[in-house]
């Protein structure tokens, strides 16, 4: 059959685009949000604190009672008591008075500062003050952290435990994230067997699975690996069918040679086949297509063709389902050396990103080190033969 739908990387990214996927936000309990994307935007409720408190272990009086106080003449004002961390003063504290008061407690009504315990002497039921105090010292007023209405964390955002201790802070015992897209992962070949397994001659381990899995879940989304489809219809049938329990699938290795083309029958026979080839190097031999509504793609076998393809066309799809900006990470590095390039053929070359230098990976994509050492790789158009040494160039990050 061949590649039957060729199209260009654009009007494939289109394809995509147009699926019929948004994304579903729901609550989880806070203890499980760690890492999830938040999908609204958070307002404290309440002030924090919620109430004016001491920060220093000492005594709470009023500030105007202070004034004049030296160490020759300290002022005496009369204690009537003590305030500890969780109680709730039923008193409001009168001129000239003091009352004892812990870190953390709430000051009486009528207090307005607090005198250090190191600061003051005790004698009886007098406190001895002998420096003046200003209004909030060794004071924080209610909501001088957080104020209540202070829209505090903004989504999208991937939930740090700072953001979940902050949530906690704030009393919230679930919040809004976007819901994981479910992806089922298939790894495809006779030759493909699994980490662990005796390696015999002619027997590769499987790398592809392992990478797309762990690279969905480092964007956000939720990885399902399905183990190996065996090259026969039947293998390929029974794991496309028992993917689609999520909300896509992903075959690598199924879109090359003769095994490419039973995958692309299998998908047209229950669904539609959109795109059949993509005019890239490396990844051409890539398909793409919907069984009940539900992508399928088919990834090249070679692992740096497959999680180039992965990164230019799958996450982006995965960061919208997640509420995120779809487009990838880029940064502009200076090319360590001079590359040579086919004219009329679209380039993503692998490269290793040392400081301001991007090296060029030119082992092939069918080296597992090409993307294992690979921070990314770098876009050479049609219209280009030859990057010199020092052209600046854009990185896609891995």
């Amino acid at each position: 059959m061949g590649f039957l739908k060729v199209v260009h990387l654009e009007e494939a990214l289109n394809v995509i685009a147009s699926f019929n996927l948004e994304p579903q936000i729901e609550e989880v309990a806070l203890e499980n949000a760690l890492g999830r994307i938040l999908a609204e935007d958070v307002e404290a409720p309440i002030d924090v604190p919620p109430f004016d408190r001491a920060t220093v272990d000492g005594y709470a009086l009023k500030s105007d009672d202070t004034w004049g106080a030296n160490e020759s003449e300290p002022v005496r004002l009369k204690l009537v008591g003590q305030i500890n961390a969780g109680d709730i003063p039923s008193f409001k504290l009168k001129k000239g008075e003091a009352v004892g008061i812990s870190t953390g407690a709430p000051l009486p009504e009528g207090a307005d500062a607090v005198a250090m315990l190191e600061e003051v002497d005790v004698e009886g039921d007098e406190v001895l003050i002998y420096k003046p105090y200003y209004p909030q010292a060794g004071v924080m007023k209610a909501g001088s952290d957080i104020p209540k209405g202070k829209k505090v964390l903004e989504a999208p955002k991937k939930l740090t435990f700072k953001d979940t201790a902050l949530l906690s802070a704030l009393g919230f015992q679930r919040v809004k994230v976007f819901r994981k897209p479910k992806v089922a992962i298939v790894s495809t070949g006779n030759e493909v067997i699994l980490p662990g397994e005796a390696l015999d001659k002619g027997k590769i381990y499987d790398i592809n699975g392992r990478a797309i899995s762990d690279a969905i879940r480092e964007i956000g989304g939720e990885a399902f690996f399905l183990g190996i489809a065996r090259d026969d219809e039947e293998s390929l049938r029974e794991k496309i069918f028992e993917g689609l329990k999520c909300d896509m699938i992903i075959l690598s290795g199924g879109a090359s040679a003769g095994v490419r083309d039973l995958t692309s029958s299998i998908i047209e026979e229950h669904g539609e086949v959109y795109v059949h080839g993509i005019a890239i190097q490396p990844g051409k031999p890539t398909i793409i297509g919907q069984i009940d509504g539900k992508p399928v793609f088919g990834l090249p076998g070679y692992p740096t063709s497959c999680l180039t393809n992965f990164t230019l066309l799958i996450a982006p799809l995965l960061r919208r389902l997640l509420g995120l900006k779809e487009e990838p990470n880029k940064v502009k590095k200076k090319l360590a050396h001079k590359i040579f390039s086919v004219k009329g053929r679209r380039q993503f070359l692998p490269v290793r990103v040392e400081g301001e230098k991007a090296i060029p990976i030119l082992k092939g994509s069918g080296a597992v080190t090409s993307f294992v050492d690979a921070d990314g790789f770098i876009e050479i158009p049609e219209t280009v033969e030859i990057l010199e040494e020092g052209e600046e160039v854009e990185v896609f990050t891995f």
